[in-house]
């Protein structure tokens, strides 16, 4: 029985140890958004998520699209990239709901980019390099999100900070702290395949 307790929790430790990794490199540059420790950055980097079958974006779309803004009015970034999928598994266009969004929250049109080829974090990160030149974004999401998604523009070569609404006391949340766990997994690994072999790794 003692074996087996050892052994689950060295299983348990294997499997948080990425995302424990990309706790610690994020802590001193992930804040709320409500924050004052943020410094100047090229933009901010909103990221997609589920939008509703009319077309309005989910509670967490919303309240990514919220920090966003916040940051531009603040001031700290001038620009919000707002990438996603244009086409998602329901057929709905994630950017054009944050768009709306924006505007409704006050962000003028011409400080807005719409990034349909946003699929998931990394090809996020890496549109924000090479097809807009960025070199220094807050990413804007959930914070249990905020710690994968700040390695994964780091990774690319991306200067990152990381911004998250309220932690809210739900379900989803829960939800979301645990599948960081093999989403963090994931990463760790397709990062190091493009380190050890960045010839072959997608642009």
């Amino acid at each position: 029985m003692t074996r087996l307790l050892s052994l689950a929790g060295a299983g348990l430790a294997a499997l948080a140890a990425p995302q424990a990794y990309a706790r610690a490199a994020a802590a001193s540059t992930m804040h709320p958004a409500a924050s004052a420790a943020f410094g100047p950055a090229d933009a901010a980097l909103v990221l997609g998520a589920r939008v509703l079958p009319d077309g309005r974006p989910s509670r967490a779309l919303r309240q990514r699209v919220e920090v966003g803004a916040a940051l531009y009015h603040r001031g700290v970034v001038p620009l919000l990239v707002l990438t996603g999928a244009a086409d998602n598994r329901e057929g709905l266009d994630e950017t054009e709901a944050m768009e709306r969004t924006a505007l409704e929250l006050g962000v003028p049109a011409d400080a807005l980019v719409r990034d349909g080829s946003g699929h998931d974090t990394r090809a996020s990160a890496r549109n924000a390099r090479d097809r807009l030149g960025l070199a220094s974004v807050v990413v804007c999401t959930q914070e249990f999100h905020v710690p994968r998604a700040m390695w994964l523009c780091r990774s690319v070569g991306l200067d990152t900070q990381g911004a998250f609404p309220p932690v809210l006391a739900h379900r989803d949340t829960a939800l979301g702290y645990a599948r960081e766990l093999p989403a963090t997994w994931k990463a760790a690994l397709e990062i190091a395949r493009d380190t050890i072999a960045p010839g072959d790794a997608p642009r």
